[in-house]
C-alpha cells in the first residue's frame, strides 16, 4: 500500500537570488535540462511560447539508455511566486510539479514539490519506461540536484 511519502516529495533550498530571477529560470522549459538530472529539455507546444496558464510543453527525459517524453500543461504561473504544471503521458496523468518562491533577506526560499498521480498500472509500466522502481526516492535525489544546480547558476549570475 502506498503511503503519503510515496505519493508526494518536497525539497527546499535557500538560494541567494531574487524570486523573479529563479522563477524565470525554472519556468523556461527550454532550459530545464540545465538543472535537472533527468529532464534534458523541453519545448513549448502549439501557440505557447512562454509560461502562462494553460500553456503546453513537451519534456524530454533520459536516464541511462532509457528515453521518454511527456506532455505538460501549466496550471499556475505567478511570476516570482509559483510555477506549476501537470504532466501526462498520452491520456494518463503522471504527476504534478510545483515550484514556490518566497523572498528572504539573503535571496529566496525555493520549494520544489512532486505529486504522483499515477495509478497502479502506470506505476508498473513506469519502471520499464524509465528504469525507476522507487520514483519517490529517485525524485527526491533528483530534486535536490536540480535545486543545487539552479542555485549554482543563479548565484553565479547574481
Amino acid at each position: 500500500m502506498a503511503t503519503q511519502a510515496d505519493k508526494q516529495v518536497t525539497v527546499t533550498r535557500d538560494i541567494a537570488a531574487s524570486p523573479e530571477q529563479l522563477w524565470s529560470m525554472v519556468s523556461d522549459m527550454t532550459r530545464m535540462g540545465e538543472w535537472s538530472p533527468e529532464n534534458v529539455g523541453g519545448e513549448w507546444l502549439g501557440d505557447a511560447t512562454a509560461p502562462t496558464m494553460g500553456a503546453k510543453f513537451r519534456g524530454s527525459n533520459e536516464r541511462g539508455k532509457k528515453k521518454w517524453k511527456t506532455e505538460a500543461t501549466v496550471t499556475e504561473a505567478d511570476a516570482g511566486r509559483v510555477f506549476a504544471f501537470a504532466v501526462s503521458a498520452g491520456p494518463v496523468d503522471v504527476a504534478e510539479w510545483r515550484y514556490t518562491f518566497e523572498p528572504t533577506a539573503a535571496g529566496c526560499h525555493v520549494t520544489e514539490t512532486w505529486i504522483d498521480k499515477r495509478g497502479a498500472i502506470p506505476k508498473v509500466l513506469g519502471k520499464f519506461i524509465s528504469g525507476v522502481g522507487d520514483r519517490a526516492t529517485h525524485n527526491r535525489e533528483g530534486m535536490e540536484t536540480t535545486l543545487e544546480r539552479l542555485a549554482a547558476v543563479a548565484e553565479a549570475t547574481t
